[in-house]
């Protein structure tokens, strides 16, 4: 299955270290995961992460832990080029969301011209202010049920699957559910209401297979996961017994 979208290749960052950050893009992703949901950091990490990927072509995508809209207009002061909110499971939730992303008049988002997306005041919005990129996780059995209204909301610009919370919510409900089938469903979803959708994979091989499926944010492995492997193979190496 073919995707209109360009492929956006990124991966998650949990530990909260602007030295990864910035190593990410030098290394050339296209965006980055900075993760406040699962990650090793609280927000006050945030900024300078974002500071080590201003002057690149990489985008810092911000997974809030729950919807909150102070929250999420924090992310967006600072600088984040777009969000990502967990566990979306109807049309309702999505349009609370991208009214706490938005000013009015379409949504509540509160208004300053002097915070750090805006230079801190150097330069201020104008009606070329860019809009914030917005992904919606499908991570639930009542997610995937929702997924073409909730990608019908205007301002949602992607489904995102969570992997391991999908397969979690499945299993634990004892549903008829087919994992390979759920995604398939999101893809279409996504599609009939012109939007895209994502997915995180875990080994790079199974890239080419998301993205043929029609995935076209597609995130990579993680720093956390990168760095546990390699420090697991080096010990393996350095003590075989």
């Amino acid at each position: 299955m073919s995707t209109p979208f360009p492929t956006r290749t990124g991966t998650w960052l949990s530990i909260g270290s602007p030295v990864i950050a910035e190593l990410a893009a030098a290394c050339g992703f296209d965006w980055v995961l900075l993760d406040l949901e699962h990650g090793c950091e609280s927000e006050a990490a945030l900024p300078n992460q974002l500071r080590a990927l201003r002057g690149t072509k990489t985008r810092g995508i911000v997974r809030v832990g729950a919807p909150y809209p102070d929250l999420i207009s924090r992310v967006l002061d600072w600088g984040a080029f777009g969000i990502m909110v967990p566990h979306v499971n109807s049309a309702a939730e999505a349009e609370a969301i991208v009214q706490a992303a938005h000013y009015s008049p379409r949504g509540h988002r509160g208004f300053s011209r002097t915070v750090r997306t805006y230079d801190y005041g150097l330069n201020p919005p104008g009606e070329n202010t860019p809009v914030p990129v917005i992904l919606a996780q499908i991570e639930t059995v009542q997610g995937v049920a929702a997924a073409e209204e909730i990608a019908a909301v205007d301002g949602i610009d992607a489904l995102f699957v969570g992997p391991a919370d999908l397969g979690h919510d499945i299993k634990a409900r004892k549903s008829t559910l087919v994992y390979e089938d759920c995604l398939r469903t999101v893809i279409e979803a996504a599609r009939q209401q012109g939007k895209e959708s994502g997915i995180l994979v875990r080994q790079p091989q199974d890239f080419e297979k998301m993205r043929a499926l029609g995935f076209s944010w597609l995130a990579i492995d993680s720093d956390l996961s990168l760095l546990r492997e390699g420090f697991l193979k080096n010990v393996k190496a350095a003590k075989p017994s």
